[in-house]
């Protein structure tokens, strides 16, 4: 059993990559060939209508989003404390201060009660993570974000797909509610490429040409050689873009397919005391790039995934230590216990395994292994 199977995912699209490697092979445009741009446009068409603006990662698309916000050093930035790395440090590499805010319980996701106390007269944006597959409250930041003039940045690296509600009762993609949104096609992620990737998303014509000038040394498109801003060199590479094309057709049965499991996994630990499954945020729609559970404490944590590790079922920590608590972030001057919260959910989240091709024996095995321990 794999936390994440991707060869068995791969599998049934292998003679549409080998199309696609001797499609990009033959035009021989490895470095911002035509596949980007058909990549990028299909991509936007599936977000609901939104510009997609391609690069070389994820944490690249943090950086170039904070960038086109025009920020100036020692501006501050509001993010969870309780997330990935790069979210902070896209922050702390441009001379910003990354301020962190901790998380809601049950969400897992930054929350906006706290992020209201957190706002200075430095304060430029809000940087919401759409944590393990669905939106933080996309609504009640956005608010918090026009109250105060602030820009609103998505990192939905692992909630692509997912939608929000509006107040109006439409619904939106995840990422493309904020001034600009970002993702990853890191290979784990719902959509992943054979390599590393990434994109940012806007509903702005005229922000998508700055970002795409900053993602290309600054240059404009058709300009070679025309340097207009101080940019990077952030591309997203052709046959990793021919890939993605092939993938982003299956992102909503796979999707779906994630969602199925995790009903399964919700009926089958829902009743037991000894673990919390996952809260869902109102108006969001959960993707489950991760299925994590909570325990009540790290003993409890750790003691079933020794007992899953015993029985065959990998699991993962997502994530072990809080961001205050990173060595690269003590200059900030926080101490243990200054976000509870965070630090709790460090002790105490356990990813179990979910992939679109999990077979069904597979999921009721995991969920009598938990039961099996839950109830001993």
């Amino acid at each position: 059993m794999r936390l994440l199977d991707l060869p068995a995912q791969h599998a049934p699209l292998q003679a549409e990559f080998d199309a696609s490697l001797q499609r990009v092979m033959q035009a021989g445009d490895f470095i911002q060939g035509a596949e980007v741009q058909r990549f990028a446009d299909e991509l936007g068409a599936f977000l609901g209508g939104a510009h997609a603006v391609p690069c070389a990662n994820g944490t690249d698309a943090l950086q170039l989003a904070l960038m086109s916000l025009n920020l100036q050093p020692g501006d501050e930035v509001l993010v969870p404390a309780f997330t990935y790395v790069a979210t902070a440090e896209a922050v702390a590499v441009l001379g910003l201060k990354p301020v962190l805010v901790d998380v809601r319980p049950d969400t897992f996701t930054l929350d906006p009660v706290a992020a209201a106390t957190a706002i200075t007269l430095r304060t430029r944006a809000i940087m919401a993570v759409h944590l393990y597959g669905q939106c933080a409250d996309l609504t009640a930041l956005q608010q918090l974000c026009r109250q105060h003039g602030l820009a609103l940045i998505e990192d939905n690296a692992q909630a692509i797909g997912a939608t929000w509600q509006l107040p109006d009762g439409g619904h939106v993609a995840a990422g493309t509610v904020g001034e600009v949104g970002t993702t990853s096609f890191f290979p784990s992620k719902n959509l992943g490429a054979m390599g590393d990737g990434g994109a940012m998303l806007t509903r702005d014509a005229s922000r998508a040409a700055q970002l795409h000038e900053l993602a290309n040394h600054g240059q404009r498109r058709g300009q070679k050689y025309v340097h207009h801003r101080i940019g990077l060199n952030s591309r997203l590479d052709t046959l990793q873009a021919a890939l993605l094309r092939t993938k982003l057709p299956h992102l909503g049965s796979w999707t779906a397919a994630r969602q199925h499991i995790a009903a399964q996994y919700d009926a089958a630990l829902g009743g037991l005391t000894r673990l919390h499954i996952p809260a869902r945020q109102p108006g969001s729609t959960h993707v489950f790039h991760q299925y994590t559970i909570t325990l009540a404490n790290q003993t409890e944590r750790d003691a079933l995934q020794q007992y899953l590790q015993q029985h065959g079922v990998p699991s993962v920590v997502y994530y072990p230590t809080p961001l205050h608590l990173q060595p690269a972030y003590q200059y900030l001057g926080h101490r243990p216990g200054e976000f509870a919260v965070a630090e709790h959910l460090c002790a105490t989240v356990l990813s179990l395994p979910i992939h679109p091709v999990m077979p069904p024996e597979q999921v009721r095995y995991v969920g009598e292994v938990v039961q099996t321990w839950a109830r001993g």
